[in-house]
């Protein structure tokens, strides 16, 4: 296929890694079961801490009919408006070829929408909530270990001194065993969680038929009583409160792992009756014993159940952090492709989609998150810090959300004000009452936001001035070839030059000629193009352009969740000539070194930074996977 511009379109065999076609016959049922114990990990392990925090947190509440009424119907009608409607029902519709997460709709409002002149605001919007996700990432681990293992004090308290060695123990072995993967137990967390939700289920519905009058909770009436009569305890209430929906966003941002139906299901059939029963059984519990307020969840158990329920909740709080810590490195591999992070090393632990290793991510996180543990100490100080990404990153969603319902799918703007105006309103609501949690620990996340937020900034606008600055002095291709086929020695041979742009002479190709003075026999100039897409079909993969005497100019596209492997995708490529043999083709890669700048694009300090970013980001020829025994790299020195 050949396109307007002579570029021709290739078949290539590479294949790369493909999202797993669902079983037809009772392949619902199994993948719903298997969406459990990734997208509902966070969400499911809440009543571990929610309901007891919102009472004895940092803004305590009395213990009356009130209030524990009051409280259980917000909870239940913000899970109905915050996690059924908006995401499951409204935002889960906004996929990029089947992804979800705001680096994925940021992709899609790209690629789809018309006007530009809102673009660089929504860009930065998604970065923000991206830089956000960074922050509630290191907080999730650690409280839901944490709220866990704090069940032995509530049982033995003897052995209270034992739960802050148990949790990092704990979190260590987990962090280390993400370089094995998570392919082979994979298949045992959507078992562990069925069991886990239908335990917890059970032992509300046990309480519950105790006080069955804790039903009138579900009505919204109790809510909108108890912020009458005491609406600003009420309001400082929420920050606590929003504990019951933190991981709403796994819902759409996991799309692309199960698919928009299993998740449903599981959230409709299973995740939420059971979380709702669960609340209410607590409600319950505290209506008729106060005292039960140290830990309502655990005290649900009869004695005889006490261990296993320990031991059951251990679990799906291990897996929770599992979920989270996978959703981190799929979202940096997503930034990595975007162009917002600089290259790191990635492995992939098995073929399944979406099961990558990154370990100086791995590493950092682990960090952040025992450093977490050993300052805080207890769930109930971690939950401090708990919320205001969250709430932060929903809100942010609202605007990208509102895009996509008045650009991309043009509802009638009533229809869509309406609906973003209460998804606002919630939000807003949620997040300015976790803002009164910075000074207690909130101010983590936000920290932790910011400096993620300014590195994928600055490594995005660094890489912008960049090609700017190389494309300047710029060589057109047609007129290097004809100078440079009669002036130098063809030697025989293959030689491919990376090329960041996709016009002009690389930097090395002129370096290369300049001091050796000889040319390959075939020379191709090879851009990798990340493309606003999943996936690209492999059928598309090669564009090749043939400027004659041997020259050659590629692109090569990738979708954002692939693995950019190109010796892969060179194989069996012929529209430039004869197959390409590893053996007798030489990779010639170009490495800047910044210097100062007498008119610098950007903040000096952001100059440094950005200078120690590419310093220390993954060579090309890991990222591309080229043999490490045919490269050839070529420095230069570039001012920005």
């Amino acid at each position: 296929m050949t396109t307007p511009s002579g570029e021709t379109a290739a078949t290539t065999s590479a294949v790369a890694v493909n999202r797993p076609a669902p079983d037809k016959g009772g392949g619902i049922a199994r993948l719903a079961v298997g969406a459990m114990g990734v997208v509902f990990g966070d969400i499911g392990t809440s009543p571990l801490y929610a309901l007891r925090d919102t009472f004895a947190g940092r803004h305590r509440l009395p213990l009356d009919s009130l209030h524990i009424h009051g409280i259980v119907s917000l909870m239940f009608w913000s899970m109905l408006i915050m996690v059924t409607l908006k995401y499951v029902i409204v935002m889960m519709r906004a996929d990029n070829r089947g992804e979800g997460g705001s680096l994925a709709l940021l992709a899609l409002i790209n690629r789809e929408g018309s006007d530009k002149r809102w673009g660089r605001g929504i860009v930065l919007l998604g970065v923000l909530a991206t830089a956000l996700f960074y922050g509630d990432a290191m907080i999730t681990p650690a409280v839901s270990v944490m709220g866990a293992i704090e069940g032995v004090a509530v049982y033995r308290p003897e052995l209270h001194f034992a739960v802050v060695p148990l949790v990092v123990l704990i979190l260590i072995a987990l962090f280390l065993f993400q370089s094995r993967g998570t392919a082979q137990v994979a298949a045992f967390f959507g078992p562990v969680m069925l069991v886990y939700f239908t335990t917890i289920a059970v032992l509300g519905l046990i309480s519950m038929a105790g006080n069955p009058q804790v039903l009138a909770a579900l009505s919204p009436h109790y809510a909108v009583v108890m912020f009458a009569a005491d609406p600003w305890r009420g309001f400082l209430a929420m920050g606590a409160a929003v504990l019951a929906v933190t991981g709403a966003e796994a819902l759409y941002a996991d799309m692309g792992y199960f698919g928009r139906l299993p998740i449903r299901l599981s959230w409709l059939a299973v995740v939420l009756p059971a979380l709702v029963l669960n609340y209410l059984g607590q409600a319950a519990l505290l209506l008729r014993q106060h005292d039960a307020l140290e830990s309502p969840f655990f005290l649900l158990a009869p004695h005889w159940f006490q261990w296993p329920l320990l031991i059951l909740a251990s679990l799906a709080a291990i897996i929770a952090s599992q979920a989270v810590i996978s959703g981190v490195f799929s979202v940096t591999q997503q930034a990595i492709q975007l162009g917002f992070i600089p290259r790191m090393t990635i492995r992939h632990t098995s073929q399944a989609l979406g099961q990558v290793y990154i370990p100086a991510i791995n590493q950092a996180l682990l960090i952040a998150v025992i450093v977490l543990v050993l300052v805080f100490k207890q769930s109930t100080n971690l939950t401090a810090t708990y919320g205001v990404a969250v709430t932060g990153a929903m809100l942010i969603d609202n605007v990208l959300l509102a895009v996509v319902l008045l650009r991309l799918w043009h509802w009638p703007p009533l229809l869509a004000g309406a609906l973003i105006a209460v998804f606002f309103a919630i939000d807003a609501l949620y997040l300015a009452a976790n803002l009164t949690k910075v000074p207690d620990g909130g101010w983590v996340p936000l920290l932790m936001g910011l400096v993620v937020f300014t590195l994928l900034t600055t490594w995005s606008r660094g890489r912008s001035l960049l090609r700017q600055t190389m494309s300047a002095g710029g060589i057109p291709l047609e007129v290097f070839t004809k100078s440079a086929h009669a002036s130098a020695i063809r030697v025989p041979g293959t030689a491919v030059f990376m090329a960041s742009a996709a016009a002009g002479v690389p930097a090395a190709l002129l370096h290369n000629m300049k001091h050796n003075k000889v040319l390959h026999e075939r020379i191709v100039l090879m851009t990798v193009q990340i493309e606003d897409t999943p996936f690209v079909d492999p059928d598309s993969r090669a564009v090749v352009r043939d400027f004659g005497n041997g020259f050659y100019r590629l692109k090569l596209r990738f979708g954002f969740l692939e693995e950019t492997d190109v010796p892969a995708a060179l194989k069996g490529l012929t529209l430039c000539g004869d197959p390409f043999d590893m053996m007798r083709t030489s990779f010639f890669l170009s490495r800047q070194t910044l210097l100062p700048s007498d008119t610098p694009g950007m903040a000096l300090w952001r100059e440094k930074l950005f200078s120690w970013m590419m310093r220390n980001s993954a060579s090309a020829m890991e990222f591309f996977r080229l043999p490490t025994n045919r490269v050839v790299e070529l420095g230069s020195q570039i001012k920005i």
